[in-house]
């Protein structure tokens, strides 16, 4: 292979997706890594500057604001993809149905009959403190009983190198635009790397997601009749450009709150030609700015009424309203028994060992284990506000601790996870850099996985943080198929 890519190449403390311990390249990993062998620095400096400029043309950016300089910027990417097996894969998805399955149960329960909470499977405070919990959605059923229709849930390999869950997103989870287009990308740059036996595509994602915004339409509303819309806050929303994007390719309207109004609980769009009702509403707003009557009074982001409507059954929100106390840090806590209370199994995927400071005995362990543990204040997001417990100063641990002696409910604590690495460019040769996994979830009639997901890598030296707002990049996601048929790869449009 072209050796000076790899030149003294030295795995971090975690597993390496593509070189085991002795320097083996993995299964997954042999054909690429013979693909790359004809590549030099010179070669890869070319096939990445292409990518910069596709990504540049593409409009593909995202906003940091408190970026002093200028808020928008060209996500970065790297041509060095995370590759999973098929058989590893279908373990990983499995897991994943399962988990939605369980947290759409349990979203079910807590704004019904909260019998997972009358039986001691969580504790309530633990439910009603979180600051998601919605008392507008009690004894409320959506169409279908689906909460959470669209679920993006972290990974991370550990060292043990399984997959295990790092972080639910149930709210509006955000990434998915760019997997499609890391993978639009690469097939235009780097058709010579992918497999002969190809790559589970994934350019279908709008079309199911389509798909299911028609299923979950409201009761006797025909799908020929039924009209879907996506909301934004608007342009200056740091994932706008997925907003626009999600549009386009399903041809549903992109609109903001002032583009629709409601009249006898029943929504509509502004349109040139007069109201035009809408079913199904993808929302990309928080809820606390959705409806102003409801909420935030002064939320200049929201429909006027939209609540009344969505109670009354003549409008879907995707995802529902108070699907945020599902993703909680500290519920996360209480997931896998969530799995066996609701579905009778054993997890399939992890969850990673979780210290919930409300718990007394839990709160005890962190106080003694602090200096070992990372502290995660528990509605943050992007990762702010955590704290790596054997990377800080003594007087930030200190600091962190009287925090959490005074307000237990909004914090939890969790090993540090020496997850893994995939080989990055940077300095002129590749280097290890540590790298999560983001898979998407529908759920309608039935639940679907998009193969592969959302690879983003901490392209800082010794980071563990991944996110595009704090120095990360993302990386495209191969899942292997072996018939190479519907892939994505050489002579495919994917």
């Amino acid at each position: 292979m072209g050796r000076e890519l790899f030149a003294h190449y030295e795995p971090l403390a975690g597993p390496d997706e593509m070189f085991g311990r002795d320097g083996s390249i993995k299964a997954p990993y042999r054909d690429f890594s013979d693909r790359l062998a004809g590549w030099d620095v010179a070669e890869y400096h070319l096939r990445q500057s292409r990518a910069d400029l596709a990504m540049l043309n593409a409009g593909i950016t995202f906003t940091v604001y408190s970026d002093e300089q200028g808020t928008e910027r060209i996500f970065p990417f790297s041509l060095i993809p995370r590759i999973v097996s098929r058989r590893e894969w279908a373990h990983v998805e499995a897991g994943l149905i399962q988990r939605v399955r369980a947290l759409n149960l349990f979203l079910r329960d807590v704004y019904n009959e909260q019998r997972s909470i009358r039986d001691g499977v969580i504790p309530g405070e633990v439910v009603f403190g979180a600051p998601e919990y919605s008392l507008r959605m009690a004894d409320f059923e959506p169409p279908l009983g689906v909460y959470a229709h669209v679920a993006g849930v972290d990974l991370v390999r550990d060292a043990s190198g399984r997959y295990v869950v790092l972080e639910d997103n149930l709210r509006t989870p955000s990434g998915v635009s760019y997997v499609l287009e890391n993978r639009t990308v690469m097939v235009r740059v780097a058709p010579d790397l992918f497999p002969g036996r190809g790559v589970a595509p994934v350019g279908d994602y709008p079309s199911r997601l389509h798909m299911m915004l028609m299923q979950v339409r409201p009761a006797g509303v025909a799908e020929a009749d039924c009209r879907a819309v996506i909301l934004t806050p608007g342009i200056y929303n740091s994932a706008y450009f997925e907003h626009s994007f999600l549009a386009q390719q399903m041809g549903i309207p992109l609109v903001e709150g002032v583009d629709l109004v409601t009249h006898d609980d029943r929504v509509f769009l502004r349109s040139t030609s007069g109201l035009e009702r809408v079913h199904v509403i993808y929302r990309r707003v928080d809820d606390a700015f959705l409806d102003p009557l409801a909420f935030r009074p002064n939320s200049m982001l929201g429909v006027s009424g939209l609540m009344s409507a969505y109670r009354a059954g003549n409008v879907t929100v995707v995802n529902a309203v108070g699907t945020g106390v599902a993703d909680d840090k500290v519920v996360y806590r209480f997931v896998p028994d969530l799995v066996r209370y609701f579905l009778g199994e054993e997890p399939l995927l992890p969850s990673v060992e979780t210290y919930a400071a409300v718990v007394p005995e839990e709160l005890a362990i962190i106080r003694k284990h602090a200096r070992d543990l990372v502290l995660k204040p528990a509605n943050a997001s992007g990762g702010y506000g955590v704290v790596i417990g054997p990377q800080a100063s003594d007087d930030r641990i200190a600091e962190v601790l009287q925090a959490i002696e005074a307000e237990p409910r909004q914090w939890i604590a969790q090993p540090l996870q020496e997850f893994s690495t995939i080989p990055t460019f940077q300095d002129d040769r590749l280097r290890p850099r540590r790298a999560d996994l983001r898979p998407y979830v529908l759920s309608g009639e039935t639940t679907w996985v998009l193969p592969g997901g959302l690879t983003r890598v901490a392209l800082r030296p010794g980071s563990y943080v991944v996110n595009s707002s704090q120095g990360g990049g993302s990386k495209d996601t191969w899942v292997l198929t072996d018939e190479g048929v519907d892939a994505d790869g050489p002579g495919a449009d994917g």
